[in-house]
């Protein structure tokens, strides 16, 4: 079969051999990836590597790569947004994939392993502050793997069904799309301490969560909606912003993916903690142990 050549328009590399945005040659890749939101948050799980091989920061993307324990492992922060996700997941595929020098498709394929350690809101009663939620599905707000044409491939499209379903779902607002974690690897980090179930990746943080400041939201019952959810034995557990886009993308292009957050605010309560560091460190521990 032939090899897929990619032309410089498609696949933009920087003048150093790195990727475009993330500024990432391929030798400095680990097979497993931790990814973090906040740039900054890179350090504080690099502060737990044995060894730093390479540290390299473009914009919101920083990266650091390191050993942990014998293992090999490559943080790289998305910022905020499937949007940046779809960047990220990308550009690492490419550096595992194609071959840089060539433009051409590798003909043995890489898998890679990753990680997203995050944080969020529970909607439910027993998703309290500091609760550790592993995501087996992502229902999608963004609507950005409906723009890639393997979508329904690796979409659960019944549980989609269901859920527009049930939240009465305006059109208006795109069509939702359910991104499937690794059961493997979700299965591996979450253990027997974090509660498994569907995340909803949002748009934004304010009006597409369902909070409400100056401007009213189209669906004041939104979140109840999602709260009362229920399919194949599991509830909506969570809002966060990422993890649809990288499970989807993750399943399209042959790796494994799933997202793991910590609990800052239960909207079901209506209490938040801003004060979370301890916590998401005890995450990230537990996920450098179980990678």
């Amino acid at each position: 079969m032939e090899q897929k050549y990619f032309p410089p328009s498609e696949l933009i590399i920087n003048d150093d051999g790195s990727c475009f945005h993330l500024h990432l040659r391929p030798e400095y890749l680990a097979d497993r990836v931790i990814l973090v939101g906040d740039p900054a948050r890179v350090d504080l799980v690099a502060s737990h590597f044995d060894t730093k091989e390479h540290e390299t920061q473009n914009r919101e993307f920083h990266t650091i790569t390191g050993t942990y324990k014998g293992k090999r492992i490559t943080c790289q922060s998305h910022g905020i947004g499937c949007d940046n996700l779809d960047i990220v997941a990308n550009e690492l595929d490419t550096l595992a994939n194609i071959d840089y020098e060539t433009r051409l498709e590798k003909k043995k394929h890489r898998t890679l392993t990753m990680v997203r350690i995050g944080t969020c809101g529970g909607i439910q009663p027993y998703t309290p502050i500091g609760t550790f939620i592993a995501s087996v599905k992502s229902i999608g707000f963004d609507g950005l793997l409906n723009f890639y044409a393997a979508r329904d491939h690796v979409c659960d499209l019944e549980l989609e069904k269901a859920f527009m379903e049930h939240m009465e779902w305006n059109p208006q607002k795109g069509h939702p799309y359910v991104a499937v974690a690794d059961k493997s690897l979700t299965d591996q980090i979450a253990g027997d301490d974090m509660i498994k179930g569907y995340t909803i990746s949002c748009g934004g943080f304010y009006g597409p969560q369902g909070r409400q400041l100056r401007a009213d939201v189209a669906d004041p019952l939104q979140n109840e909606k999602a709260r009362t959810f229920e399919y194949d034995g599991l509830r909506v557990c969570n809002f966060e912003m990422e993890s649809s886009a990288l499970a989807g993308l993750a399943s399209l292009l042959g790796h494994r993916a799933t997202t793991c957050c910590l609990v800052i605010a239960n909207r079901y309560a209506k209490d938040m903690n801003t004060q979370y560091t301890n916590s998401i460190d005890t995450l990230i521990e537990t996920v450098l142990e179980r990678i």
